[in-house]
């Protein structure tokens, strides 16, 4: 137990560049604190001493805001970073070298017997915020998001984002393209695909997307003509700059009206 938390204290070191040294780590870091009172408590858990164990555990709470239930199983070389809010219950089981930043919950979906609660194998790092709920299992080297919301199993390697919670992707075509009118627009499409709840954007993307469409055919149509001896005049389009979709541009506007 006390090589663990030796180990606890030193990989602070390694994910925090703001730890100087180990005497401030060990009295300022709260998540380290709630660790080493988890190490202690759960000791006292495996020992059949749950009472004294969950009478450690909630002083752990009242003093650090991170809440770990004494019968979590957690690997070594642990941190916490911030930590407030943090709640880990009974049956979850984290591996190595494994990293949580402040308001996760690794909870249970269920009030049935048996395993509740998510497994998270080695160097798992789970942002700011997320929610990674029921028994489901994130592998190695998994990446979830701030605010994420896991609710089934994520494969080794994989990043997490969005609500529920998707494996990242690299764009396709269509929405490269969509992008670049976006950008000419001075709009972000709220960084949104397809499949995301929200009426507005998905508006906005088939906007874009028509936009696109017509652009093509025009030059298309254009290509025709000069094929076939007629002429089109060579003014260009007018550019679409941020100033458009200024509100306080258009603002001006209407006073000098």
């Amino acid at each position: 137990m006390f090589d663990h938390i030796r180990e606890d204290v030193k990989c602070v070191f390694d994910r925090d560049p703001a730890a100087r040294n180990i005497f401030e780590i060990l009295t300022t870091y709260p998540g380290v604190h709630a660790i080493i009172f988890h190490r202690i408590s759960h000791a006292l858990w495996q020992r059949k001493l749950k009472y004294l164990a969950r009478m450690l555990s909630t002083t752990s709470r009242f003093l650090t805001g991170i809440e770990i239930h004494p019968g979590a199983i957690i690997g070594r070389r642990f941190f916490i970073d911030h930590g407030m809010g943090v709640v880990i219950g009974e049956t979850a089981t984290i591996g190595d070298d494994c990293t949580l930043y402040h308001g996760v919950t690794l909870g249970g979906t269920s009030w049935q017997e048996g395993q509740r609660h998510p497994s998270l194998k080695n160097n798992v790092v789970v942002g700011a915020g997320a929610k990674i709920l029921g028994p489901i299992t994130l592998n190695d080297e998994v990446r979830v998001g701030s605010n994420a919301v896991v609710v089934k199993d994520v494969a080794e390697g994989t990043t997490v984002i969005g609500v529920p919670g998707r494996d990242v992707i690299r764009r396709t075509q269509q929405e490269t393209k969509r992008h670049e009118i976006a950008e000419k627009m001075g709009f972000d499409a709220y960084g949104s695909t397809e499949d995301m709840p929200d009426p507005v954007a998905n508006t906005m993307n088939r906007i874009l997307d028509h936009i696109h469409l017509m652009d093509e055919r025009m030059d298309s149509l254009c290509a025709q003509v000069t094929r076939l001896g007629g002429e089109i005049e060579g003014e260009p389009l007018p550019s679409i700059e941020d100033e458009c979709f200024s509100t306080s541009n258009n603002a001006e506007k209407e006073t000098s009206k």
